[in-house]
C-alpha cells in the first residue's frame, strides 16, 4: 500500500552502480548500508569537528507509525532520505523539512516465527529503484520517486520460519540478500536477484548439500536444519569482484550432539564470487559452535602495509570477543586479538583455529560463557577512520549460565539445545572501544551503564558518534576519547547513526526509540 503524504518535490536521480563504488566521493550522500563498499561508516564531512559539536541543535525529527523499535541505517540522496520502520515499512523523507514524500507499508501475516524482534535495518538503491527485505521473507522493489511496487519475489517460505531483517546490497547489476531463522532450524542461504526483473541470479547454501565441499562436516541429515544464516549487511571488493559476508550459528543452537563435526559454513565468513556466487574462500571462526556465538557481524576491508608489504586485508571484530585481521584475497588467518571478556576458548592456534573450553559447553547443572549469546560485538556496525587509522566497536561486556535442554526439531518451531539464566550479582556494561586497526590494541574506551545495541560513525572531524539504551547520543573525540557532545533523546538507541550534507550544511542523524533523529549547527 503506497501512502503519499506530500507530492514529492525533490529531484529524484538515479543512483548507478559506478556512483555507490565511488561513494567515497561524494561524501554529502549516504548510499549504501555502511557507507562504502568497504564498510568503513565513516564519513569525510568535517564541517561538524571537534572545535564546534558542542552547538548540535536539532534540525528536525519524524516519527515512525511502527509499535517496534528502529533499527534502520537511512540512505540519502538527491534530497531525499529513504528508511524503514518495522515491520517491513519504507518512507521517503524531504530532507528539509523531514516530512514524508511517500510512505509503502506492507502488510505482514500475524503468525510469524521470528527470533529476535520484527525489525528491519534498512533498504539498498540502485538505479531508480529502493529494494527492501520484508519480514515475511520477501524481496521487494519500489519506484524510489513514488514508492510504488516495481517486483515483488519470495525469497524463502516464511511458514518455515524463514524471515529477512538485514538491509540488502546492491552491486552491478544484483541486488544480494541474506536469511534470518537458524533458531528455528532453518537452511542458511545468500542469494543474489537481478535488479531490474526480480529474478534469482544464483543462490549460495551456507549448510552444503551433498557433493558439495564442507559437506563432511555435518553429521547424518543434519545439515538439512543446519542454521548458518546471513542476516547482516555483508561487504564488496569490486576489484576482485568478492562478495564477504558473515554467517550465524549452527542449528540447534547449544547442542552439537546432534551435528558433529565443523558444521561449514557456519560462524564462518565467506567470500563469493559476486557473479556466480561460487565460493572463492572461507574462513570458520568458531568450528561447531555449541555457545550461539554467530558471526554475522561487518567485515570491513582495508589496503594497508602488513609487515612491509601491501596487502588487502579484512578487519572482523567478532561477536566472540576476538579481533581477527585476514588476507581477503586468499582468507589467510594473520592475527587474532581478544578485545572483551571471554571464556570459551583457551586461545587461538597459528591457523586462526581456537582452543576450546569445555567448561563452556552447556550442561545439566549450567555452564558459567563469556559473553553470552548476545555476545561482545553483534549485529551494529563498527567504524574504521582513515584519519586516525582505528577501528571504533561497541562492546557489550556480559556473560550468561547456560543448562542443557533437548533440542527437537519441528518446522516452526524453536530449535534450542539450552536455556539461559543471567549470572547472579553480575552488574553487565558496555563500552565504546578504540582498536588499533592491524593489531587490535586497545588504544581508549568509553564506557557506558548498559551493554549497547547501537553502531559507531567516524567523521572527518575527528570524531566520533554513538549512543546507548539510556536513550543517550553522543559525540566523542575520535583520537582520545573524550565526551564532547550528549543529547537525550528519550528513546533507546538501536540503530546506526550516518552523517550526509544537504544544501551546504552538513547533518548527523540517527534513529532512537520511534523517531528519526537529525542535528546540525
Amino acid at each position: 500500500m503506497i501512502f503519499p503524504f506530500v507530492l514529492a518535490a525533490a529531484s529524484f536521480a538515479q543512483v548507478p552502480y559506478e556512483r555507490i563504488l565511488h561513494a567515497d566521493r561524494t561524501p554529502s550522500e549516504w548510499l549504501t548500508y555502511s557507507g562504502n563498499y568497504a564498510s568503513h561508516h565513516y564519513s569525510a564531512l568535517q564541517q561538524i569537528n571537534r572545535t564546534n559539536v558542542a552547538r548540535l541543535k536539532t534540525a528536525w525529527i519524524y516519527q515512525v507509525r511502527g509499535r517496534h523499535h528502529l533499527e534502520t541505517t537511512p540512505l540519502v540522496f538527491d534530497g531525499v532520505m529513504y528508511i524503514t520502520d518495522p515491520p517491513s515499512d519504507v518512507t521517503a523523507l524531504d530532507l528539509k523539512t523531514g516530512r514524508p514524500l511517500w510512505h509503502f507499508r506492507r502488510e505482514v501475516p500475524q503468525d510469524l516465527a521470528v527470533c529476535c524482534g520484527q525489525v528491519n535495518r534498512g533498504v539498498a538503491a540502485l538505479g531508480d529503484q529502493i529494494f527492501v527485505n520484508t519480514i515475511d521473507a520477501h524481496l521487494i522493489a519500489l519506484d524510489a520517486r513514488t514508492g510504488r511496487v516495481r517486483w515483488d519475489v519470495t525469497v524463502a517460505d516464511r511458514k518455515l520460519a524463514y524471515s529477512m531483517t538485514a538491509a540488502p546490497l546492491a552491486i552491478r547489476d544484483k541486488i544480494i540478500v541474506g536469511i534470518a531463522g537458524a533458531e528455528y532450524g532453518v537452511r542458511g542461504f545468500l542469494d543474489a536477484y537481478d535488479a531490474k526483473t526480480g529474478k534469482r541470479a544464483w543462490r549460495f547454501w551456507t549448510t552444503p548439500g551433498p557433493g558439495e565441499p564442507g559437506h563432511e562436516t555435518w553429521s547424518g541429515d543434519s545439515w538439512k536444519i543446519g542454521g548458518a544464516t546471513t542476516w547482516v549487511t555483508g561487504s564488496y571488493d569490486a576489484e576482485l569482484n568478492l562478495l564477504y559476508w558473515g554467517t550465524g550459528n549452527p542449528s540447534p543452537d547449544y547442542d552439537g550432539s546432534v551435528r558433529l563435526g565443523d558444521n561449514l559454513y557456519s560462524d564462518s565468513v565467506i567470500a563469493l564470487d559476486a557473479d556466480t556466487g561460487r565460493l572463492r574462500w572461507h574462513f570458520q571462526f568458531v568450528p561447531h559452535d555449541v555457545n550461539d556465538i554467530d558471526s554475522n557481524q561487518i567485515p570491513v576491508l582495508l589496503d594497508a602495509q602488513w609487515k612491509g608489504k601491501p596487502r588487502k586485508l579484512m578487519l572482523f571484530a567478532n561477536r566472540n570477543s576476538f579481533y581477527y585481521v585476514l588476507d581477503r584475497s586468499t582468507g589467510e588467518f594473520l592475527q587474532a586479538t581478544q578485545f572483551a571478556r571471554q571464556n570459551w576458548a583457551h586461545s587461538i592456534d597459528a591457523r586462526g583455529r581456537p582452543i576450546p573450553n569445555p567448561a563452556t559447553v552447556p550442561s545439566e547443572t549450567g555452564a558459567l560463557v563469556y559473553p553470552d549469546d548476545d555476545g561482545s560485538a553483534n549485529w551494529f556496525s563498527p567504524s574504521y577512520s582513515p584519519r586516525t587509522k582505528l577501528f571504533y566497536q561497541n562492546v557489550r561486556e556480559k556473560g550468561g549460565i547456560y543448562f542443557k535442554t533437548k533440542a527437537e526439531f519441528q518446522p516452526g518451531r524453536y530449535y534450542l539445545g539450552a536455556v539461559k539464566r543471567d549470572v547472579s550479582g553480575e552488574e553487565p556494561f558496555g563500552a565504546l572501544r578504540a582498536l588499533r586497526s592491524l593489531t587490535g590494541e586497545l588504544a581508549w574506551e568509553f564506557k557506558v551503564n548498559t551493554p549497547p545495541w547501537c553502531g559507531v560513525l567516524s567523521t572527518a572531524g575527528d570524531l566520533v558518534f554513538s549512543g546507548t539504551m539510556e536513550g543517550d547520543f553522543f559525540a566523542l573525540d575520535a583520537v582520545g576519547g573524550k565526551l564532547l557532545w550528549r543529547f537525550q533523546t528519550g528513546g533507546e538507541v538501536w540503530s546506526n547513526p550516518i552523517s550526509y550534507q544537504f544544501e551546504g550544511r552538513q547533518y548527523v542523524s540517527v534513529a532512537a526509540g520511534n523517531s528519526i533523529l537529525v542535528f546540525g549547527l
